[in-house]
C-alpha cells in the first residue's frame, strides 16, 4: 500500500528513537481540505484502531485509516533535505494535481471544499 524512501527511514528512526517509546507509529492520513481538495497529514501515534492499515518497513511502523487507505494506495513517503529547509512529503500516484505549497491534491473526484494554502 504505502512504502517509506530510505532518507525518510533513516529521518523517522531518529525521530523515533528521541521519543523513547516502542510503541508509536508514523500515521500518514488524508483530510478535506487544502487548496487543492484533500491534505495529507502525518504524525506519531500509539493507538492503532480497528480499521487501520498497519504496513511494517524496516522497523517503522506506517498506520494508515481506512479513509485515507484509498487515497493513499501506491504512495511513497520520502524526506527531502534541501538548503531551504528539509521534511517528509508523499509522492502519491492517486493525485491528478498538486497544489504549489505541496500539502494538498486533487484525486479527481471531489475531495471536499477547496480552501487556500496556509503556507
Amino acid at each position: 500500500m504505502i512504502t517509506v524512501s530510505e532518507p525518510a527511514l533513516t529521518q523517522l528512526k531518529t525521530l523515533l528513537e528521541q521519543q523513547e517509546s516502542p510503541d508509536l507509529g508514523l500515521r500518514v492520513y488524508v483530510s478535506a481540505g487544502g487548496c487543492s481538495g484533500f491534505s495529507y497529514g502525518m504524525g506519531f501515534d500509539d493507538q492503532r484502531r480497528e480499521d487501520d492499515a498497519v504496513i511494517e518497513q524496516d522497523g517503522i511502523r506506517v498506520l494508515v485509516d481506512s479513509y485515507s487507505q484509498e487515497y493513499l494506495q501506491g504512495a511513497e513517503i520520502d524526506y527531502i533535505d534541501s538548503l531551504m529547509g528539509g521534511g517528509f512529503t508523499v509522492h502519491n500516484p492517486n493525485a491528478v494535481k498538486t497544489c504549489s505549497c505541496g500539502h494538498s491534491f486533487d484525486a479527481g473526484d471531489g475531495g471536499g471544499e477547496a480552501s487556500p494554502c496556509s503556507r
